[in-house]
């Protein structure tokens, strides 16, 4: 218990740690760097997702049990994405009152983060929680610290000051503690969803990486920057999963 509640508290203030970096910056992000950590956090799932969850369900449960788990996954995600509009952080163009543009950025990146708590909640859950869990929790992390800070970024444009933006920034990431508590009782309790629960969260990540990571880092003409730092990315994972 004490192991997912550290990794789930973990990775959800992951996004308070990149936000705190508006505190101490001035201007705004250059779209060169912005694609790079982009793709890099991409690198980072993927490998999490191909070379840890999926590994681990078809492991525990089987083919069948993977994809029904993976296609819910990306069902989720694809709901999501319907119904909550996506708006993007540095090219949204004038149009939208500050108040409901605000509004929508701060509920896509809440509910953008359920998938994302539940997908270190049900790794704690697995036969190898302590190893699976904790490669989840920091992956989902280091994905959640440059979407906090584009998050307050975006927030800072939109004239709220850089304390509100910060504190924003940051709650939006909570959410994640909650579904990950969530997702891991569920599948504790109910031990023949761990492979479904895992086989869920890498397509929901799989889903992340492909629709919007990906595209979003060669969306400014820096498409070579990014597959770079994609692949870094990647094998910056694979290391640590070798090693730890």
């Amino acid at each position: 218990m004490s192991d997912v509640l550290f990794g789930t508290i973990l990775s959800a203030m992951s996004t308070g740690l990149g936000a705190l970096i508006i505190l101490f910056i001035s201007g705004s992000m250059t779209h060169r760097w912005r694609d790079t950590l982009l793709a890099f956090t991409a690198g980072i799932m993927m490998a999490a997702s191909t070379m840890g969850l999926i590994p681990e369900a078809l492991s525990i449960g089987g083919f069948i049990p993977l994809a029904i788990g993976t296609f819910l996954g990306v069902f989720t995600l694809t709901l999501l994405e319907k119904n909550i509009p996506h708006i993007d952080l540095e090219h949204s163009k004038k149009g939208i009152e500050f108040d409901e543009k605000a509004m929508l950025i701060i509920a896509a990146i809440t509910l953008h983060n359920i998938p994302e708590g539940l997908s270190v909640g049900v790794s704690y859950a697995s036969e190898n929680g302590g190893d699976t869990g904790n490669l989840i929790a920091f992956a989902i992390g280091l994905q959640n610290a440059p979407e906090g800070f584009l998050v307050a970024l975006f927030l800072v444009n939109q004239k709220i000051s850089k304390i509100k933006a910060f504190l924003i920034a940051t709650l939006t990431g909570t959410i994640e503690i909650v579904t990950g508590l969530l997702g891991y009782y569920l599948t504790s309790y109910v031990s023949y969803l761990v492979p479904y629960g895992l086989a869920f969260a890498a397509g929901a990540m799989l889903f992340i990486i492909y629709k919007e990571l990906i595209p979003e880092s060669h969306g400014d003409g820096h498409e070579r920057t990014s597959t770079y730092s994609f692949i870094i990315g990647l094998l910056f994972m694979v290391l640590l999963i070798e090693l730890f």
